[in-house]
């Protein structure tokens, strides 16, 4: 028997109206009502995926996390295959894909970054809905002072792609064209020259 795949289509076609939503009109916007126009599903359809608006934006923030996560371990797929012949990653490896994972964001195909009407609606509704998020990102915080390098530099450079993410998030004079291509390759680049200092060095300093 052929597999129905209607309610999960529903979900993820409430969440894009939603996002699609916030980010052409704004958060004031972003009713239930609103959203269920924009989707072209009845109320009721909508709030059997979503029973109140506090829901409706755990599961946009939800999605912002599945689909960078899944951007991030595609790119760290993609250098384990480059390194197949090698027994384990090199240093500094998942920072590598969380930078190429950033900057693939207004590149691909579902964009993630156009979840990101999600952090400006929690903002907006209620700040406590982003403790998700402030976990995924602490999580992103040990991974990269545990990918081989030094923790503070790693750290800079984690801090670095974020800050990226966020200008173009809010518009914030992003680098545009070649500028962020070179932008992205120095990251790159520094991972691959960094190296974490040796135990009981007291952590000598390290110039960029």
């Amino acid at each position: 028997m052929r597999k129905n795949n209607s309610q999960p289509n529903t979900r993820q076609e409430i969440l894009a109206a939603a996002n699609q939503l916030v980010l052409a009109e704004g958060v004031a916007h972003l009713t239930l009502e609103a959203v269920a126009r924009k989707a072209g599903v009845s109320k009721g359809g909508l709030l059997y995926h979503f029973p109140s608006k506090e829901d409706l934006i755990k599961g946009l923030i939800e999605q912002l996390n599945a689909q960078f996560d899944g951007e991030v371990g595609r790119q760290l797929a993609l250098e384990y295959a480059e390194r197949r012949a090698e027994a384990e990653l090199e240093a500094g490896s998942w920072l590598r894909a969380f930078v190429r994972a950033t900057f693939a964001g207004n590149k691909l195909e579902n964009d993630w970054l156009g979840s990101s009407a999600a952090i400006l609606t929690a903002i907006a509704t209620n700040p406590q809905l982003l403790e998700p998020f402030r976990k995924s990102f602490a999580g992103y915080q040990q991974q990269a002072e545990q990918d081989g390098l030094d923790p503070a530099l790693a750290t800079i450079i984690r801090l670095a792609a974020d800050g990226l993410w966020l200008a173009e998030l809010f518009q914030l004079a992003p680098p545009g064209g070649k500028l962020r291509e070179q932008v992205e390759k120095r990251l790159l680049e520094m991972t691959h020259s960094l190296a974490k200092p040796p135990e009981g060095t007291g952590g000598a300093e390290t110039g960029l």
